[in-house]
């Protein structure tokens, strides 16, 4: 197949080597390509021009594209539909229909009739604007929403009548990540906002956040500043509102730590105070809201690092007046509980329930517990071993639903859909399903249990067209390992594209995310960093071992942590790995914290400000591990020019240190970069995505002889 497309130059577009070598801490650490870390400079431009010639006409020659985009748009074309949000009657919701490139919000009245109340592409045909996030009034009469431009993440917050479409404020700036705490009335609300560039020092423009009180249709500028001065400028803050509108909920947590801080405010006493409930000294997660039932919950890791649920007095919300209502267990992970109204006059205390969210080695489940005691009273049919999302209840307002809950479900087959659960009932009940009636490929899931080097038991997830095969399959394995993020089952048109065309698909679950709690999170970070690599080659060995694959037909995928998580694979292992697709990575972790939002990201790996730490991050650092005259796999680098999160140059300096040193024909063994402008590191049109599946997945296909056409 490697006949019939372009040649490459023999030496790939030229790029400088420095004889750069800076004694950091006693280590003698070389960066010959740091002129590529600024994209202005003129030899960057120019070498980005010549990769760009270079991919373009090798991405472009692949063959069985057009038989790949046609399966990805196919399985694109369902559509999704999100869990609604209740308020007084009203159910607000996101549905995609087959064709949208973004998912539009809907409004379903009272009288069960249905209206698009917010869609990006109409204020944006380009595709370029995304909606970030969006929350209604109490009452249902205002939305909040907010959108960004160009996959920069920076949200313009608005508000608009949802009756008649007005635009009644906005856009406010600075609102990255902001959620929204409505106040009954809807004439206010609070919400998270940065300080303006000028009030911060330089190079600290994307930190300095702050809880604000707003009054719609007011300028910003007089929002009241009510929490964050004086605090640490790397804190997150996330906020909500209680539903009668007395107490106002606080959470941070500094950068990406597990660590969180909450405080708690009474809105109806008569001077403003925020108190603090926990202090993130505790060094544990805890999320905490005051439910219908006027308690205060709290879903702590605080002595359990799987979760355990506590409960206060609002009045008295101190750690020594918690009372645990529902313990930790041993072998589940407790991500969300909700208080759910019975049918009872009043408050609906009567009948009422705690429903938990709980995921057994990522697999989500859903249990009933008795409000006043914890006590376990059931658990919930799901309809497959997948993933639950957006858990929603009535609120105090809506009448006729009490006692039920709504959830989005996925699995690796079944396109999101939401689903609806009355207690007391025997089954679940789909209340909408994804819009798109497509034929969804015949293939076979299974988790399979293996070894990793120091005898911990992985899980990993594989789809395969029959099973284990009778001779071994192309294969593509990726993970993410990082930050405490669990990565679950759930549809993917990437993956059942490549099933159908008769590879396998692989989802390990490594540690350093949370599918078994925050110990699994805690063994592959910072000093234990290399469990999470050594976690994905065995994997890697088992699958060879047992006969799925083979080295030759072995490739991997991952982005941004999982980015570097293959960049340490393919350097560390080169012999294992035929072909690699790294989407916008990390990968000098020398220089990472000097970046865009890098700094947060000292605590999961490590600062190389401090010696100890700097032998950490080099033990295993893609970009200096990089080795002349080894012949590595194949590569693809992606990246996004307008991510402000990871910066491109990552990738821009591993490019250019793989060229220079393999060994390999790149003929055969290619290393390549992919850009993409006016998109960032998340969000991004529907088409976008087919075109990027496309590129990867058939350079991956290619080299790992997996036949695309139909």
């Amino acid at each position: 197949m490697t006949e019939a497309l372009p040649r490459l130059t023999a030496s790939y577009p030229p790029a400088e080597r420095l004889p750069l070598v800076e004694d950091l801490h006693g280590h003698a650490v070389s960066d010959p390509y740091r002129w590529l870390e600024d994209p202005a400079d003129e030899r960057t431009v120019t070498w980005s021009a010549a990769q760009d010639g270079v991919t373009e006409s090798w991405l472009a020659a692949l063959p069985g594209r057009d038989a790949l985009r046609g399966r990805l748009e196919r399985l694109t074309a369902a559509g999704s539909v999100g869990a609604p949000v209740w308020r007084n009657g009203r159910a607000f919701f996101t549905r995609r229909d087959p064709g949208q490139d973004h998912a539009a919000l809907w409004l379903r009245e009272r009288d069960g009739s249905e209206r698009v109340l917010l869609d990006v592409t109409v204020i944006d045909p380009s595709g370029r604007t995304t909606l970030d996030t969006w929350s209604p009034s109490r009452e249902g009469a205002l939305l909040a929403y907010q959108i960004s431009v160009g996959g920069n993440e920076e949200s313009l917050l608005h508000v608009l009548d949802v009756d008649s479409g007005e635009l009644l404020d906005g856009p406010i700036d600075r609102c990255r990540y902001s959620s929204v705490g409505w106040l009954p009335g809807g004439e206010e609300f609070f919400y998270v906002r940065r300080l303006p560039a000028d009030q911060v020092p330089e190079g600290e423009q994307l930190f300095h956040r702050r809880v604000w009180r707003h009054r719609v249709g007011t300028d910003a500028a007089t929002d009241v500043n009510v929490h964050g001065d004086g605090m640490d400028p790397t804190y997150y803050f996330m906020l909500s509102t209680s539903e009668d509108g007395r107490w106002l909920l606080v959470d941070g947590r500094r950068g990406t730590t597990q660590r969180e801080a909450v405080w708690i405010a009474d809105l109806m006493a008569d001077e403003f105070v925020l108190n603090e409930v926990v202090s993130d000294e505790g060094g544990a997660r805890c999320n905490a809201w005051v439910a219908g039932d006027g308690r205060l919950y709290l879903l702590t890791t605080l002595d359990a690092p799987r979760g355990r649920l506590c409960v206060a007095d609002p009045q008295q919300p101190g750690r020594e007046h918690w009372t645990e209502l529902v313990a930790e267990e041993h072998d589940s992970v407790l991500e969300n509980a909700e208080w759910v109204r019975g049918s009872g006059e009043g408050d609906g205390d009567q009948g009422a329930h705690l429903v938990l969210q709980r995921t057994r080695h990522a697999v989500s489940e859903l249990h009933l517990h008795e409000p006043s005691t914890g006590a376990h009273v059931g658990q919930v049919p799901l309809p497959s071993k997948g993933s639950l999302h957006g858990m929603t209840m009535t609120d105090a307002r809506t009448s006729g639903r009490e006692g039920v809950i709504w959830f989005g479900w996925t699995d690796f087959t079944t396109p999101t859909c939401v689903r609806t659960y009355r207690v007391g009932a025997s089954d679940t009940e789909l209340w909408a399903a994804a819009p798109g009636a497509i034929e969804v490929p015949d293939v076979r899931t299974e988790q399979l249990e293996y070894v990793s080097r120091d005898g911990t038991v992985v899980r990993m997830f594989v789809v395969s067209p029959h099973g284990r095969p009778d001779q071994p399959l192309p294969t593509l394995v990726t993970g993410y390992g990082g930050f405490a993020l669990t990565r679950r089952p759930g549809y993917n048109s990437n993956a059942l594209a490549w099933v159908q065309s008769g590879g396998v698909w692989v989802l390990v679950s490594l540690r350093g995310g949370s599918e078994e709690g925050e110990q699994w999170h805690q063994a592959g970070m910072r000093d234990r960093k290399q469990n999470v690599f050594d976690d994905f080659h065995s994997a890697a060995e088992y699958l060879i071992r047992n006969g799925w694959t083979t080295p030759e037909q072995l490739a991997i995928s991952g982005g941004s942590n999982g980015g570097l998580l293959v960049g340490a694979a393919l350097t560390q292992r080169p012999e294992l790995y035929r072909a690699v697709v790294c989407s916008a990575p990390l990968l000098d972790m020398v220089r990472y914290e000097r970046f865009l939002l890098g700094r947060l990201w000292a605590e999961e790996y490590g600062s190389a400000a401090v010696a100890d730490e700097l032998a950490w991050l080099l033990a295993y650092s893609p970009y200096h591990r990089v080795i002349e005259e080894v012949e590595y796999p194949a590569v693809l680098f992606a990246v996004f020019e307008s991510d402000s999160r990871v910066d491109p140059n990552h990738a821009r300096k591993m490019c250019a240190a793989l060229q220079h040193a393999t060994s390999a024909d790149p003929t055969k063994h290619p290393v390549l970069i992919r850009r993409e402008t006016e998109v960032g590191h998340a969000a991004r049109s529907v088409s976008r995505s087919v075109a990027l599946a496309v590129d990867e997945l058939g350079f991956l296909a290619h080299q790992i002889g997996l036949e695309l056409e139909d």
